[in-house]
Formats: structure tokens, sequence, C-alpha cells
């Protein structure tokens, strides 16, 4: 196990009906806050109404931003940020999934040091993440999720896409932890299946990802990634099939939280390879992350087969109920325990299931190494995934 240092300093308020203590909690850290959601479902799902109604109750006056598009992008993220600064606003709040709660963490930087948040992208062309990363200064910061995908809730980073040049990549600094979260299990019961589904690989994929690439002496870590991903994988097909299960909904929820806040990743390392090439894929596309992450997985555990059996197969082991003794053997049925997950919720497609020209891959894999490899020229993984080994993943999940 390596040395590590773990700050989890969000405070977590977690369970039903919770979403109804929003404006206390807010009360408790400023007097005029942006609320910042996305454009439609969380005020057609009635979300939106009840948190503006316990933050108004609460004597907290609300500016609202309902201008979050799904991968948030970096034009909109700075106008939001310049209308919380010349509204003199003191708590940003992100309300939905993860594309508003990551919106409004680059928003309270924003507003604080009046960057355009594409110069704090990691990788971008700038180079000024250089600088800029990581990030010490922002507005506070509180979190409501509305559905289990990416742990954004309690971490302290994000994703934004820069329309302008394709580059989708994270930020991040102990700046952005939120101050507190609410995460209410039952305001997920409206996500649609698709969504669910999404979320629950997403989920896993947080997961998996430093699990097979990382150091493999860090026992603890692994038990906890484990279990993780088995609560996901147990309790995503429940979630897609019943959508009101409120159990198998809070399983999913404090699953996304925990993958993401640190605890299992601490001591191991490890790299997030399916991430960076995903990230180019919705950068050009603007598909679903979790919909992107599902397609690319099964290529990308070929590789893992072959370079470090031994992981894949405990993982198939230990979470997909793998009974064959031989690593090689193990590892390739653990390949098609996962494609079957993904049956199940109806997440298995390929790219051009998805209309994405297959002209596109060579110049997404040029900018997925460019991004995610942050000039190295690869994209470490269990090996280097150079452009050519990049494009053939994407050959392969086309």
């Amino acid at each position: 196990m390596h040395n590590f240092q773990l700050s989890m300093p969000t405070r977590i308020i977690f369970g039903r009906g919770e979403v109804e203590n929003a404006g206390a909690e807010a009360a408790k850290l400023a007097g005029k806050v942006m609320l910042v959601t996305g454009r439609t479902s969380t005020r057609k799902t009635g979300v939106l109404q009840r948190v503006m109604h316990s933050l108004e109750a609460a004597g907290v006056e609300v500016v609202l931003y309902d201008k979050i598009e799904p991968n948030p992008r970096t034009h909109t993220v700075d106008q939001g940020g310049r209308i919380a600064r010349e509204a003199g606003c003191e708590l940003i709040i992100g309300l939905g999934g993860g594309s508003p709660m990551d919106a409004a963490k680059a928003i309270a930087t924003v507003a604080k040091s009046g960057h355009p948040s594409h110069e704090y992208i990691t990788g971008n062309k700038t180079g000024r993440w250089r600088e800029l990363l990581p990030i010490q200064e922002a507005l506070p910061i509180m979190t409501i999720p509305t559905l289990a995908a990416t742990g954004s809730e309690a971490n302290n980073g994000g994703v934004l896409t820069h329309e302008a040049t394709k580059e989708k990549g994270a930020f991040s600094g102990p700046a952005l932890f939120p101050k507190v979260t609410i995460i209410d299990p039952e305001l997920t019961y409206t996500v649609s299946p698709e969504y669910t589904a999404d979320g629950a690989v997403d989920v896993f994929t947080h997961l998996y990802e430093a699990y097979l690439t990382g150091a493999e002496e860090a026992r603890v870590q692994d038990h906890l990634t484990e279990g993780l991903i088995r609560a996901a994988v147990e309790n995503g097909p429940i979630a897609v099939a019943e959508p009101e299960n409120y159990e198998a909904r809070a399983a999913l929820m404090w699953a996304s939280t925990l993958a993401l806040i640190g605890i299992a990743g601490a001591g191991r390392g490890g790299s997030f390879p399916v991430h960076q090439m995903e990230h180019t894929l919705s950068a050009y596309y603007d598909i679903s992350h979790g919909r992107g992450l599902a397609i690319l997985t099964p290529a990308y555990f070929k590789r893992v087969a072959e370079d470090r059996p031994h992981r894949l197969a405990r993982m198939g082991r230990h979470c997909f109920g793998v009974k064959a003794t031989d690593d090689q053997l193990a590892a390739a049925e653990t390949i098609e325990r996962v494609i079957e997950w993904f049956r199940s919720m109806n997440v298995h497609l390929k790219m051009s299931d998805l209309g994405i020209a297959r002209d596109s891959l060579l110049p997404m894999a040029e900018e997925a190494v460019r991004v995610g490899g942050r000039g190295q020229g690869f994209i470490p993984a269990t090996r280097q995934l150079d452009v050519r080994e990049v494009v053939a993943i994407y050959e392969e999940s086309y």
C-alpha cells in the first residue's frame, strides 16, 4: 500500500425526505445563493420547486441559474460565474446529476477568480491548467444529487466541455469540496431507466479503473472496492426495473458517493483510462457519459485480460460469481459476465448504434491521448495507451 493523504470534509446528510432540509442547511452558510440546475428535469419532477420553497422558507435569497446542459459547457459556466459574482451570491448550490454539480463547482471557481473556466481543464491547449490547478479558492458549495452516477456530490472534482475546441477534461482542488451534501434517494425515483443504468455503469467504472491499474498490495481498498462493485451490480438492474424501490435506490446513491470520495482508492493509486477515452467521445457527440463507458469497457477489458489477468479474474470471482480457477479463463468469463450485466440494463451498445462516424475515430483518439495523456503521448493504464491503441479500442467498440 502506498503512503497517502485523505481529506473528506463534506458533511453528508443522507436519507428519505432530507431534501426538505435544504433551506435550513443553506441558511447556515449564506444569505444569498445561486441555485444551479439543468434546463428541464428538476422542474418537471417538482424537485426544483421543493428546493426553492425550502430555501425561501428559511429566508435565503435565491438566484436561479437553470441553464446547465448535459456535458456542461464552459461558456454556460462562465456566464453563471459572472452572474453569481455580480449578484453577490455567497453560496453555490448544485441541484441535479453530475452536470449541474460539476457546473456549480466551476461557477463557484469562476465567480471567485474571474478566470475563464476553460483554462482550468486539465490538458487544455492553453497550458494554464498547470498554473491554476489545484483550485485553492472558490465560493462555498452545496450539492443535492438527483442521480446516482458521478459521485460529484462529495468530492473535489468535476468535468467540463469546451465546445469550441471539443476539449473535455477534469478540474479539481481542495476548494471544491462541498460544505454539505443532501443525498435523498427518493429524488432518483423519477430518473429514467436509461439514465439509471448509465449511472450504475459510471459508478462501476469509477471503481474498477484504479482497482485494475493500481497497486495490488492494497488489501483493505480491494475489499472496499469489491463490496461497492457488488452493490452497483446487484442494485442497478433492480432500480431500472423497480424505479421506486427505495433500498435499491439508496444503495446505488451511497455506492456512487463512496466510489469517488477517496476511501476506495487511497493508497492504491492507479489511473482512469476509460474515462479519458470516453470524455473525448462525449465531447464530440454529446452522448451520455455512462453510455459511452459501457460501450468502451469490453474492448478495454480485453487489454486488461492480456496484461493483468489475475486482477480481472479476482474482480470476476468476487463481484460477478465467476468460478473458473485459471486466471485466463476467469478473466475471459468476467468480460462475458460484465456484458451480461450491461444487457440486463439495456446498455450493451456499439458506437455505430449511436450514429458515430467511423472517420472520427482517429481524430478522437488523438484528442483523447493529447488531453488525457497530459503531454506524455499516451494514457496510462495496464499498458501505455497511445493513439494506435486507443484507435484499436474505438474500432472494437464500433
